[in-house]
């Protein structure tokens, strides 16, 4: 009897335990949903001049995805080239500061450009100097690097779009906490390619409330029916005469 009753307050802990991860992905699934309805709404808003110097300590994640516009000129002897894939294969995003008229700078991801572009020698025409006004989302740093890649900014090697590490890396000061997607407006020659941006949030919480809920309804059954075989043997044993009658 003590066995049993060790077994089912074991099981019914368990059961606890994968109703509440089974709850807390439904929890997570509407704060997903809720997320996605937001961001969906920043891109879609009209645009709206990019945060100068005096609002940068408030940029956070609510200003992610925002449709923004800036003016300046492009410094391109300063641009950074970091690692992408995107729908047209292997290759560069190519990150450029843009001197504002107040002097803070912003860098901008001007697009994509294939490997064998990598070189500005070679998209000379995108190179265009003076002054350039630029359409695009608002980003949030990403630092340190991406999953299972660290950016080597000794060697030049960028793996993601880490604001304050490219800054210090070129030299750049004043430089704001966010950098900008460019839109798919053409640039002179191609190249780079705008609009790229990936706006995808995995969702998987319902299938995963679920498994969780569905392993707790299972093992539930399972200690049921252990249980009552339990009960049934017992009966049987009971039964019994000292000679089997």
């Amino acid at each position: 009897m003590r066995r049993r009753i060790v077994f089912g307050v074991a099981a019914a802990l368990v059961c606890v335990v994968l109703l509440g991860l089974g709850t807390w992905q439904v929890e997570r699934r509407a704060w997903k949903l809720d997320l996605i309805a937001r961001v969906d709404a920043r891109v879609h808003a009209p645009t709206v001049p990019a945060p100068g110097p005096a609002d940068w300590a408030r940029v956070g994640p609510d200003d992610a995805y925002r449709h923004v516009r800036l003016s300046g000129s492009f410094l391109h002897d300063r641009e950074t080239l970091v690692q992408a894939v995107t729908e047209r294969g292997g290759g560069f995003w190519v990150l450029t500061p843009l001197r504002r008229p107040d002097g803070s700078l912003v860098l901008v991801n001007r697009g994509f450009v294939p490997g064998e572009n990598r070189d500005p020698a070679r998209r000379a025409a995108g190179q265009a100097a003076g002054e350039a006004t630029v359409t695009g989302l608002l980003r949030l740093t990403e630092p340190k690097g991406a999953f299972l890649r660290s950016n080597d900014p000794k060697d030049g090697r960028w793996y993601s779009r880490d604001v304050a590490a490219i800054a210090a890396a070129r030299g750049l000061s004043d430089v704001a906490p966010y950098f900008v997607d460019a839109d798919a407006a053409p640039n002179p020659g191609g190249l780079p390619v705008g609009g790229l941006t990936v706006i995808a949030f995995p969702n998987n919480h319902l299938v995963y409330a679920i498994t969780w809920y569905g392993m707790a309804l299972m093992l539930a059954g399972a200690v049921v029916y252990v249980l009552r075989g339990a009960r049934r043997q017992d009966g049987v044993s009971k039964g019994r005469t000292p000679f089997g009658g």
